[in-house]
């Protein structure tokens, strides 16, 4: 196997980095994959700096030792948190996911912007530069998740305890007249259907899965490593929880998966 077919690695704090894997697998059809769902650990946003780079590592090596050829680290708080650590130790290119503050602040009408997010990505300094960056004359309405990612993780996506905390965290935004809602968080985007009932047609919703799914193919062009083979790709997913969660969210996906529980 050459370099080009090493397969492409992905590591969440859980099944949420999933919604970036899906986009990315539309783009770039011919790419093997390597998913973790470090869902033992999830949430990651709820923990130290500290905390969340030695699960980084952690999750990085095992990725090395699949003979991954590129990391998407498909986790915001750990993009915001670790990955400038992680460039710094591996010599691997690596791609993040950050909040998308720039399209958001560029397009609003009124001038209130809303991010739905963890803790450890609104706390970080990664957010905070970014946000001074692009966002300096525009109200920024900042919510942390609490408790959605567990719920997503326990497989209770359309449930009532979702939708009670989604009308918590959101009705605020709307009353401070947010045109956007940026969902900091790869588990958030299996929410829209619940998200769009709550806010309707007048918010735009930016989650970052087609940005980031370019920035995977432009990397992989400028290091030469885009897999020009047409055989069906080999998409792996290890769980460190109940492998069912993964298998309902990827029941969608019409190709051959496999699936695994694996302890790390």
């Amino acid at each position: 196997m050459t370099k080009n077919q090493h397969p492409i690695g992905f590591f969440d704090s859980g099944v949420g980095g999933t919604s970036i894997w899906k986009e990315m697998i539309q783009l770039l059809p011919n790419e093997n994959t390597v998913y973790l769902a470090d869902s033992k650990h999830a949430p990651y946003g709820q923990k130290t700096t500290d905390e969340i780079i030695v699960l980084s590592e952690k999750n990085t090596e095992l990725l090395l030792n699949k003979n991954c050829k590129i990391i998407v680290v498909a986790c915001n708080t750990a993009t915001t948190n670790a990955i400038s650590h992680l460039r710094k130790k591996y010599k691997i290119p690596f791609i993040g996911i950050e909040p998308a503050i720039k399209p958001a602040a560029l397009q609003t009408q009124t001038k209130a912007v809303g991010i739905l997010a963890t803790q450890g990505t609104l706390s970080s300094e990664l957010f905070a530069k970014t946000s001074g960056k692009f966002a300096r004359d525009i109200k920024i309405v900042e919510q942390q998740g609490t408790g959605l990612v567990e719920l997503i993780e326990s497989n209770q996506i359309n449930t009532d305890k979702i939708n009670l905390l989604l009308q918590e965290y959101l009705y605020p935004m709307l009353d401070n007249n947010i045109d956007h809602l940026i969902l900091g968080c790869t588990h958030y985007p299996y929410l829209i259907p619940q998200i769009k009932k709550i806010i309707g047609n007048q918010v735009t919703i930016i989650d970052s899965g087609y940005a980031v799914s370019r920035q995977i193919q432009s990397v992989l062009t400028q290091n030469q490593l885009l897999n020009s083979q047409t055989t069906t790709p080999e998409y792996r997913f290890y769980t460190n929880k109940n492998p069912q969660v993964l298998q309902d969210l990827l029941h969608t996906i019409n190709k051959p998966l496999q699936i695994e529980y694996l302890d790390f």
